[in-house]
């Protein structure tokens, strides 16, 4: 299971992925286009766990699978709500900062020793204990609160915003579903970090499903439904705002 959840998981992403993509080229949204980097992130991570797995990890891999899963697949999602939700001045200074720290985390994992007698034997949960400590904290954590809680917050406020005015209670829903679907990774990880890693590529799995979800349900995100870079539509939907 810890080779085939990941595979699904990396699969899943990848078509949730090239459907937000697709509805950013109707709608050009910039939220749109950053929650498919995000998935696009969640993607790769979700595979180098999957080859990692099945083939075995060396140096190289386990540096790619730091790099994408700490630092960058909670933290592109959470930007992505936070052009969703910000005025787009305050979103860009974020997003120029979230850049350069980007640019600092690829020095800074690519840069640093390995331990590879801490590197995980195929099929085993990965942790990041391989690296050294200044590595994994504090940065990691940053990328991940603010990815994380601009997720889970920014789907709150908006749930809250909605139900107070008994406005459009398709947006209701739809942030609920998103925020449990960022809650729940963050749990199996920190599980994980625990010393409790068995729920790990599960909880990925259910957190990209049930985020995904949610933007089904979102007329922001999915408008209109049709076959990814066609003009073939199965319907269109119209916000009652």
């Amino acid at each position: 299971m810890n080779t085939v959840l990941p595979l699904i998981s990396t699969v899943i992403s990848v078509v949730f992925a090239l459907l937000v993509f697709d509805q950013f080229l109707v709608r050009r949204k910039p939220y749109q286009l950053l929650w498919t980097v995000g998935f696009l992130w969640f993607a790769a991570s979700a595979f180098t766990e999957f080859y990692g797995n099945s083939q075995g990890w060396n140096e190289t891999l386990y540096r790619y699978w730091y790099l994408i899963g700490a630092y960058f697949v909670a933290a592109y999602l959470g930007m992505g709500t936070t052009y969703l939700l910000t005025p787009r001045r305050i979103a860009h200074v974020i997003m120029a900062l979230l850049i350069i720290g980007s640019v600092y985390a690829v020095y800074q994992v690519l840069s640093a020793g390995v331990d590879i007698s801490q590197l995980p034997k195929a099929g085993e949960i990965v942790t990041g204990k391989a690296l050294p400590g200044y590595v994994r904290f504090p940065l990691p954590m940053i990328f991940n609160l603010f990815g994380a809680g601009a997720l889970v917050l920014g789907a709150v406020y908006s749930a809250l915003v909605f139900w107070r005015k008994r406005i459009l209670p398709h947006r209701v829903v739809s942030n609920v579903v998103i925020a449990g679907g960022a809650f729940i990774p963050s749990v199996t990880g920190a599980l994980s970090r625990i010393g409790l890693p068995e729920l790990f590529f599960l909880g990925e799995l259910l957190g990209v499903l049930v985020i995904f979800i949610g933007f089904l349900i979102s007329i922001e995100v999915f408008e209109q439904f049709k076959v990814p870079f066609t003009r073939v539509t199965f319907g269109h939907r119209r916000s009652q705002a």
